[in-house]
């Protein structure tokens, strides 16, 4: 995230800093529900925007998580099911 100040002179700039993310979190967070608070809730659509501009973000996320002792089964192998939540939480 960035931040800079807006009406205030010298205009200050927060130095940019890095977080990563495996594709199995953000998929997470992304179709989790809306955090509370300001920050927090920038964050996460930040998050949901990535995670949206890309399919392949998701895939790497299933492939992951098929590797994971068999949490999920391939898709030759998959059988339509109800999905309890409205959100996967890993």
């Amino acid at each position: 995230m960035f931040a800079q100040t807006v009406g205030v002179r010298p205009r200050q700039k927060s130095a940019s800093q890095r977080i990563c993310f495996c594709p199995q979190c953000s998929v997470s967070l992304a179709m989790g529900p809306p955090p509370e608070g300001a920050l927090n809730l920038a964050a996460w659509r930040m998050i949901r925007d990535l995670v949206g501009a890309d399919p392949a973000l998701n895939q790497a996320a299933w492939e992951a998580m098929r590797g994971i002792a068999g949490l999920l089964p391939s898709r030759e192998d998959a059988v339509p099911r109800a999905v309890g939540g409205a959100y996967f939480e890993f």
